[in-house]
């Protein structure tokens, strides 16, 4: 089973390699795009200084520029510490703020409506590649963190690593490797770029039997605040909470519950130390007794400083997995510790979701345990950022940072806004945009470990709502990219078994468009919709479901309010 969002991928390409005595360049060619890498084929130690990539276009083209969340008081290599999630800037490459860096992947707009996508794939034991326009006019290139020299415990409730200061190289290495694919991915149309799988392709196969890895459906804790009603029990980090959204999963075939950070005792980076108010043995049984499974959260210190006697301890108590959050960096430490922490915890036949991290580069290919990343500007803002336009940069990730691959985004909000009545509010938060928005993001945005961000309560009061989500796949047998504008709309197809799913959103604007569904095929088909409401511009939960005849031209119309969604549950009758 591929763990992905289709079973089968064309992997066609012309490639070249030119061989030096020391190294080789392969360069590699496909309908959507060109990569290439240098191969190392040296028998000693050695370092790396420096990495020349240059992007050079042939004027000054718009960009969507997702920069570092540093300030640009901030030196720039103090840019290299920051958690890989902001909204995008589009404006001209002359325009770029030279006093920040940018992260991949980025899209840069050619003419007559192409796009060029800059990415990067089989990242494993080498910095991340950040962007940076230089000296040059029309051009961008890669700049990377440098190896860190002295790192000292702190930052958040002393669970990172914080550099104090580097070297003046970006790598080493004890003998030849590969080093990372970099890419540019080219689209005729917008809508190509949310069907690539180049990243994907590029990364190394994964070696070994991973069937038991399980996607699927997380009820989360964190956003929603722990926060229940009608109870009879005092909610928080505790064990009876946590049997109820036991219960609650088990209820709607959710297949884990996550404990984010609460559970292990507050800065003391030992995950051994479990608070007093949690009996994790008894909630375990209590899981296994419903058929659910337990994540438990952890900070990248805490984990990384005895990660196997950490994994195979919980392991062995029957965890199935960890979310390690607050590394937030790429540097070459930090991506070998991803790679280290990937097949410490395939080991012990535990699932990662790497949080508070870079984008993906195909390690979950590699590691197929490794089942989301973040490295995502997601719902988990809503919590906190007024400001935030978060309906536009909805319909901007599936065309530029999914390329890279899934997203821990975390939707699922009960709770919804229009773009006028939205607030902040960190223990009761909502989401912009209608209900149906929600609903379709669990098919536009790829993630094949799916939180349900909102609280049980909520969830048990919508439950027309709640059954769809927790019956829509997380992985696919195929994906079809219907159509889409940056910035303004998308609409995707997937399919698994004899079921073919559609989503699509909209930004602020009101929009009516016309999807093709020819891929059906012959037959009759009836399709089970969930469109905004009437009122949706006014009240934004308002929704209507319905069950409709696919038409037999396969032309379906979709209408969509401000800030709207819309979902089809489509099977052959």
């Amino acid at each position: 089973m591929r763990i992905y969002k289709r079973q089968q991928i064309k992997d066609y390409y012309n490639e070249l390699i030119i061989e030096f005595k020391d190294y080789h360049i392969i360069f590699r060619a496909y309908d959507e795009g060109i990569a290439y890498r240098f191969v190392s084929l040296a028998k000693k130690p050695f370092k790396i200084m420096a990495e020349q990539a240059e992007f050079n276009f042939p004027a000054d083209q718009k960009a969507f520029i997702n920069y570092t969340n540093k300030p640009e008081t901030a030196p720039l290599e103090k840019q290299f510490f920051n958690s890989f999630e902001q909204p995008y800037f589009h404006y001209p490459l002359s325009g770029w703020n030279k006093k920040r860096l940018a992260i991949n992947p980025l899209l840069v707009e050619g003419v007559k409506g192409k796009k060029l996508c800059i990415a990067e794939s089989d990242l494993i034991n080498y910095p991340g590649m950040f962007l940076y326009p230089g000296d040059k006019s029309n051009s961008l290139k890669g700049v990377f963190a440098p190896y860190p020299k002295e790192v000292q415990q702190g930052g958040h409730n002393n669970l990172q690593m914080l550099i104090k200061s580097r070297e003046n190289f970006v790598a080493q290495f004890d003998k030849g490797t590969d080093f990372p694919w970099r890419i540019i991915i080219i689209s005729e149309k917008d809508s190509d770029l949310t069907d690539s799988d180049i990243v994907y392709k590029l990364a190394t196969p994964s070696q070994g039997d991973y069937s038991w890895v399980k996607p699927g459906k997380v009820a989360w804790d964190w956003w929603n605040d722990w926060n229940l009603y009608n109870v009879n029990f005092k909610t928080g980090v505790n064990n009876e909470t946590y049997q109820y959204y036991i219960d609650f999963a088990a209820q709607y075939g959710i297949e884990y519950v996550i404990l984010d950070e609460g559970w292990a005792v507050n800065k003391k980076a030992d995950l051994f130390q479990v608070v007093p108010e949690i009996n994790l043995p008894e909630l375990i049984a209590y899981a296994n007794s419903k058929k659910v499974g337990l994540i438990l959260w952890a900070g990248y210190y805490a984990f990384d400083r005895d990660m196997e006697a950490v994994c195979k301890h919980y392991s062995e108590m029957g965890i199935k997995g960890f979310k390690v959050d607050f590394m937030d960096r790429d540097d070459q430490i930090i991506v070998d510790f991803h790679r280290r922490g990937a097949a410490m915890a395939s080991k012990y036949k535990l699932l990662i979701d790497y949080h508070g991290t870079y984008k993906p580069t195909g390690l979950q290919r590699t590691y197929p345990n490794v089942i989301n990343f973040e490295g995502v500007n997601g719902l988990e803002q809503m919590k906190w950022a007024d400001h935030l336009d978060q309906v536009t940069y909805d319909v901007t990730i599936p065309f530029i940072r999914q390329i890279a691959g899934p997203m821990d985004y975390t939707q699922g909000a009960m709770r919804n806004a229009t773009k006028d009545n939205f607030k902040s509010v960190d223990s009761e938060a909502m989401s912009q945009g209608t209900r149906c928005r929600q609903l379709a993001e669990y098919i536009v945005f790829e993630s094949p470990l799916n939180m349900l961000c909102d609280s049980p309560s909520n969830y048990m009061a919508e439950t027309e709502c709640t059954e769809f989500i927790a019956k829509v796949p997380t992985i696919w047998d195929q994906t079809i990219a219907l159509d889409g504008e940056v910035a303004k709309y998308v609409a995707i197809a997937r399919k698994k078994g004899d079921d073919w799913y559609v989503g699509a959103l909209t930004n602020w604007d009101a929009r009516t468009v016309e999807l093709d569904l020819s891929f059906l095929g012959k037959g009759n088909f009836k399709g089970e919709v969930f469109k905004d409401g009437i009122n949706a511009n006014r009240v934004a939960k308002d929704y209507k479901k319905e069950v409709i005849d696919i038409p037999a031209n396969r032309k379906l119309t979709v209408s969509m309010a401000s800030g709207g969604g819309y979902v089809i549950k489509i099977t052959k009758k």
